[in-house]
């Protein structure tokens, strides 16, 4: 498999990453095999959280670490926002992963600036990570995040971070933007390790396995991470790492134009509708219900599965009050939606602009008329 650089820490991993969520799904011994064969396969970069089942998941991966720990670059991830419960955290990830350190300790899913603050103060989880550092049981400090780059963006800024963690996908490409337009060249400025999850948009793109591993394997990451449950999904997955080719700019154009999880709803960005009448912030307006919803609830009608997985993925990162907050400062006047009717002509992707207009200020004005 081939292996890749983390950032300025030097370490080499692997380009598909074990991820220990989908462990809590399985038994003991089913883990066990799965760790092993992706470990024999060539993989390296192992991780889990203490959150994952409050340490469940990391005694699972704990079963092989007492007997392969060098053959793998060992993550955990820790929810403690404080000095105190982080350092309690540590230690008990340490014990239930039977080891006496791990190669990257993140900060796990810090989702607003109100718990980077807390992470960087006197008493916050920081000086745990750092003393922890010290004393020899984590080699390096990182953070992840789900959806919204905003959080990583600004710790970035504020703490050396050896690497960070962050969903990176097709489809929430065009939800959360500042993931590649702006995360990646700042890591890549600072020589942050970039760590990739959610290839498959938490399950959205299960029918594109191929071009959404492809996609995610040709940004500049370090690893994709992804959980198996099944030693079958792990072949896949192991094949797909294995058969890997970069994708060209032309065969990403043309994902963004064919896909069909994009359809003719989802906004690409391309700005072909811009300028519109009454300085509409028509691109803007769809990047905030893209921070919404992801663009899931989209009034067609679906069968009751599809309809669910949707319904159930749509608020996922819960960011939703953060987009109905910036889009209250726009001071959107929808009497001005009607005509923009002309530029759905020059939208590429044909999108219904005024209809994806109506929806999206009932969305973000929380409106509880339907639309």
């Amino acid at each position: 498999m081939q292996m890749r650089t983390l950032g300025k820490t030097g370490e080499k991993i692997s380009m598909l990453g074990l991820g220990g969520f989908h462990l809590l799904e399985i038994s003991k011994s089913e883990g066990k095999a799965i760790i092993d064969r992706y470990l024999d396969a060539g993989g390296n970069y192992v991780e889990t959280a203490y959150s994952y089942g409050k340490g469940e998941s990391e005694k699972k991966i704990g079963q092989v670490v007492k007997d392969r720990r060098n053959s793998m670059f060992l993550v955990s991830k820790c929810p403690a926002r404080d000095r105190k419960t982080a350092s309690e955290l540590i230690d008990e990830s340490l014990r239930n992963l039977n080891t006496d350190h791990v190669d990257l300790m993140l900060f796990h899913g810090v989702k607003s600036f109100e718990e980077v603050n807390e992470i960087f103060s006197e008493e916050g989880a920081v000086r745990a990570f750092e003393e922890a550092k010290e004393a020899g049981k984590i080699r390096y400090i990182g953070m992840s995040m789900h959806g919204w780059a905003d959080t990583l963006i600004e710790s970035i800024h504020r703490y050396p971070m050896d690497a960070v963690m962050h969903t990176f996908n097709y489809f929430d490409r065009f939800n959360f933007p500042t993931s590649e337009s702006e995360l990646i060249p700042l890591c890549q400025e600072k020589g942050i390790g970039i760590i990739g999850m959610k290839p498959v948009a938490d399950g959205l793109l299960y029918r594109s396995p191929e071009q959404a591993f492809r996609y995610a394997f040709s940004l500049p990451v370090s690893t994709v991470v992804a959980g198996f449950n099944t030693m079958e999904m792990l072949e896949m997955d192991l094949k797909l790492a294995e058969d890997f080719t970069p994708m060209t700019e032309e065969e990403k154009e043309d994902l963004f134009r064919t896909a069909p999880e994009l359809g003719n709803y989802v906004c690409r960005l391309c700005s072909k509708c811009e300028p519109a009448p009454h300085d509409l912030p028509i691109e803007k307006i769809f990047q905030l219900e893209g921070m919404y919803d992801r663009q899931l609830r989209d009034g067609k009608v679906r069968d009751a599965a599809e309809f669910a997985l949707r319904d159930r993925l749509r608020h996922w990162f819960g960011t939703q009050n953060v987009a109905m907050e910036r889009y209250a400062e726009l001071n959107v006047n929808p009497e001005h939606f009607n005509d923009c009717k002309e530029l759905e002509k020059l939208c590429p992707y044909h999108l219904p602009i005024v209809n994806k207009l109506e929806i999206a200020h009932y969305k973000l004005t929380g409106q509880k008329e339907p639309f």
